[in-house]
């Protein structure tokens, strides 16, 4: 029950008023009453009830006419409406307005009680709906910028989420492909299904195929009972492939059946499975040069690349550094519970004359340590690392410890052998003499990746 929750109670009859009010009042709630349709107006421009009853048949304006006003004026309120004998069809036509409910009389007041109890359960959860979709539009937030080639983008993605069609996303590792991903998701009809990522880099072929597909109970040792797959898992609403480029030629096959079909079989399985789900991928590498190279098939490349979305790099979207900063200057401070309000020029100049090899995930990174460590109002030059100078430089700093430098010098060697190589990991991974997986783990510890 919500206890102090404000109700309207509208009838043009004073002792069904009184009944009402008393009733409800002995609930614990707060009860407002009014005669008319038109007093039912001034009451929500005055107070701020959370539900209204309201009698259907009143002279000077009907709750049928306060209702079609209450929504002329978009007043989100729930509205329960009251009837006598007779105006049952009123009452419908009353729901196809708008009304949450009616209540015929003579009633009962257990039925009262039960009626408002559920039109203010609707409020509670209407509120949390719309609490979610503040935090969902918070963190998208991240995808919003004022440079051409990311307004080129979010516009697309947008057109993109009203089709089925697949959707490739291209660009450096983070610049933001989930959140886009997502985004799509949200942007669509599919919102309230789910939506489920998985990440192609770092797994071996037969678990990789065992994620996206499932496998049925005995396929292979330890497999003791039946699991679903991501894509099944997604069914009616997304999946997300990340890093597709990565895959190997035998499921790049088996995705292409899929992709042409929308049906495949667990592993150790026989019989098709149907699913119905919109396929988003993503990829730092070069697709159409593995395609040239006969690394990754033409067909599938074709299939994935139906609404192919270039995501740009932090560098060449510099006008939105600073909001961008700002941002997550926010919410870290609200994390953390500490007051920062402001970003100092000198800072700023650093941020903006800074190539970010890492793109929006290592600002993001850079601004959390300048939380973390400042003691505010203000980020300023002091807690941001002097090793953004220059992303070529590799003279250590005295003012950072030696592991600090350390990192730094690892860090721009993976960078650098990673912009060689068009962001191919194997092929940077070679070049720098280590094996393709450490140089992966290599990525996601320092943050570049």
């Amino acid at each position: 029950m919500n206890a102090n929750a404000n109700i309207l109670v509208v009838d043009d009859d004073p002792d069904i008023r009184e009944v009402l009010k008393d009733r409800l009042e002995s609930l614990g709630y707060n009860v407002f009453a009014g005669a008319s349709g038109v007093e039912a107006l001034e009451h929500l421009e005055k107070q701020n009830p959370q539900i209204v009853l309201m009698d259907i048949e009143m002279p000077e304006m009907s709750g049928l006419e306060a209702l079609k006003e209450i929504r002329k004026r978009q007043i989100d309120i729930t509205v329960v409406m009251i009837t006598a004998h007779g105006t049952i069809e009123r009452a419908v036509e009353a729901i196809r307005q708008g009304a949450y409910d009616f209540i015929p009389k003579p009633f009962e007041p257990d039925h009262i009680a039960l009626i408002v109890q559920r039109a203010l359960e609707r409020e509670r959860l209407k509120r949390g709906v719309e609490v979610l979709s503040d935090q969902v539009g918070e963190r998208y937030r991240l995808i919003t910028g004022k440079s051409p080639k990311m307004v080129e983008a979010i516009d697309l993605a947008k057109k993109s989420a009203t089709s089925r069609s697949t959707v490739l996303l291209l660009g450096e590792s983070g610049t933001g492909k989930e959140i886009f991903a997502r985004s799509i998701h949200e942007w669509s009809e599919r919102r309230a299904e789910p939506f489920i990522a998985i990440n192609c880099v770092g797994l071996s072929k037969e678990l990789l195929e065992s994620e996206l597909f499932g496998h049925e109970k005995g396929a292979f040792t330890g497999a003791h009972q039946l699991k679903k797959g991501r894509i099944e898992l997604s069914h009616g609403g997304t999946v997300f492939l990340d890093e597709i480029g990565d895959i190997s030629a035998e499921l790049q096959t088996k995705l292409l059946r899929f992709l042409q079909e929308r049906e495949f079989e667990r592993v150790g399985g026989i019989k098709p499975v149907r699913v119905d789900v919109k396929v988003i991928a993503a990829t730092n590498r070069d697709l159409a040069g593995a395609v040239k190279e006969g690394r990754f098939r033409t067909d599938l490349y074709y299939r994935l690349n139906v609404i192919p979305i270039s995501l740009p790099p932090l560098r060449e979207r510099r006008e939105d550094i600073g909001a961008l900063a700002n941002f997550f200057m926010q919410r870290f401070s609200s994390e953390t519970k500490k007051r920062f309000d402001e970003i100092s020029p000198e800072a700023m100049e650093r941020l903006l004359a800074y190539d970010w090899p890492g793109n929006v995930r290592e600002l993001a990174n850079i601004i959390e340590r300048a939380v973390v460590l400042g003691r505010g109002p203000k980020i300023t030059l002091d807690e941001i690392p002097t090793t953004m100078v220059s992303t070529d430089s590799t003279a250590p700093s005295l003012s950072l410890l030696y592991s600090e430098n350390v990192e730094a010098y690892r860090r721009q060697l993976i960078v650098k052998a990673l912009s060689e190589a068009k962001g191919n990991r194997a092929t940077a991974a070679k070049a720098l003499g280590l094996q393709r997986t450490y140089l992966s783990r290599l990525i996601k510890t320092l943050h570049i990746g």
